[in-house]
């Protein structure tokens, strides 16, 4: 099982996953949780270049195709691996993101994008997508209470709009595959939630 958690920057993505990833493994479920851009020595490095402040002028299309570069790194080197060893993958982010954050954030078209990561990937699509949407001002507010900020967690507020509104484009096209919850619901609620809709799927 292939479960991608996907959501604005401050939704609360990775607490989730690694919430849920001690709950299945409570019940003895072996989990692989992993990251993205990253998750692999060749992504991480991808990561620190397209993230990291200090690192040049990054044009769209350059962007998009990091993204996408680790991710067929990604998708080869750990997911599809993991999925044949019959574990449950939980992936901090996927082709969403990047239909999000490039295709509309940044302009280039959500279709296009879209084609450019399922080529990557070689069509592996997640399973179940656990969408965490948050509005952009409170996603904002979270980070700032975290820390500082990356390069695609600073950009402005309308970038961030956009994006979310990307998301619930793509849930709303394939209801079915999605679960939405509200990122500002208490966290043990969104947890239950998520392992209720886990548990209800084959497999």
């Amino acid at each position: 099982m292939f479960i991608a958690f996907e959501g604005g920057d401050g939704a609360g993505k990775s607490t989730q996953a690694a919430a849920v990833q001690a709950r299945l493994e409570s019940i003895g479920r072996t989990v692989l949780r992993t990251r993205e851009p990253g998750g692999t020595p060749v992504g991480e490095k991808l990561r620190a270049l397209v993230l990291e402040h200090g690192q040049g002028d990054i044009d769209s299309r350059t962007e998009a195709l990091i993204f996408a570069a680790s991710r067929a790194a990604h998708v080869r080197q750990v997911i599809v691996p993991a999925l044949e060893r019959g574990e449950i993958v939980l992936c901090d982010r996927f082709i969403d993101s990047s239909v999000a954050y490039q295709g509309a954030g940044r302009g280039l078209g959500l279709e296009a994008v879209r084609e450019l990561n399922l080529w990557a990937t070689g069509g592996v699509l997640p399973d179940l997508t656990v969408l965490l949407d948050v509005d952009p001002e409170r996603g904002r507010d979270r980070r700032a209470a975290e820390g500082t900020e990356d390069r695609m967690e600073s950009e402005p507020d309308d970038f961030h709009s956009r994006i979310r509104a990307a998301f619930l484009e793509l849930a709303a096209a394939r209801p079915e595959h999605y679960l939405v919850l509200d990122a500002g619901q208490d966290r043990a609620e969104l947890t239950e939630a998520i392992m209720e809709r886990i548990c209800g799927m084959p497999g």
